[in-house]
């Protein structure tokens, strides 16, 4: 049963990549920066659909920036608690995946992401949704809904019995922890209230139907992505 469910997670996630794929335009001139860059493969793939050879990288871990580094992307590290080491409007994109939910200043997080985006920029940002109908029936039962299972860094899958990583020791540090799930009207009007604006979303994973199923229904998918604009 924990590799279904590990199976159907994967797909899901692959999806929601796709997704983001889908929601970027080309630009050869285009400043890119990805935060929470991991090790760059993925900030790699992303600017090769943008076409672009000018994007940043920015992490807390110094051996996943070293990776990066390798892959040719001009890394940066810093701690995203705090506000970002870059120039205001300096960038025409601004990416985080699977990030969001980790920051524990939702607000300086989305305003510094405004800061230093250029007017007409835009920021697509991807992270759990609260609404999702697995987290609906998690939370039906009384359990902890699967996207807050990864709340303390002494262990996982805390508070319910079905997680994925349940009763395993953590490894990861506090930064790693989820702090803030949104559900979808909730990541629509914080973007808002923060002056983006022309927002566009996508959904990927829909238990157990095809992770696809989650572009029909946005609002009960496993992940949603939004598309902003400065």
């Amino acid at each position: 049963m924990k590799r279904i469910f590990s199976n159907m997670f994967d797909k899901a996630y692959e999806q929601n990549r796709k997704n983001i794929l889908e929601l970027v335009d080309g630009d050869s001139n285009a400043r890119l920066v990805d935060l929470g860059c991991d090790d760059g493969a993925w900030t790699e793939i992303l600017a090769k659909k943008i076409g672009t050879d000018k994007y940043w990288g920015l992490d807390i871990n110094q051996e996943s920036l070293t990776m990066a580094k390798k892959r040719g992307v001009r890394t940066v590290k810093a701690d995203l608690k705090y506000p970002l080491p870059f120039k205001d409007g300096f960038f025409d994109v601004v990416h985080a995946n699977q990030v969001i939910e980790h920051v524990p200043d939702v607000d300086l997080f989305l305003s510094e992401i405004n800061r230093i985006l250029k007017s007409g920029g835009y920021a697509i940002i991807s992270t759990e949704n609260g609404s999702s109908w697995h987290n609906i029936l998690a939370a039906l039962f009384g359990w902890q809904i699967f996207s807050l299972t990864n709340v303390s860094a002494l262990g996982s899958g805390i508070g319910n019995p079905l997680a994925l990583h349940r009763a395993e020791k953590s490894s990861k540090p506090t930064s790693w922890t989820h702090k803030t799930i949104f559900n979808f009207l909730g990541l629509k009007e914080i973007m808002s209230l923060h002056g983006f604006k022309h927002l566009k979303l996508a959904g990927a994973g829909y238990y157990p139907l095809p992770a696809q199923a989650g572009k029909i229904d946005i609002r009960h998918a496993h992940f949603i992505t939004i598309r902003a604009s400065k």
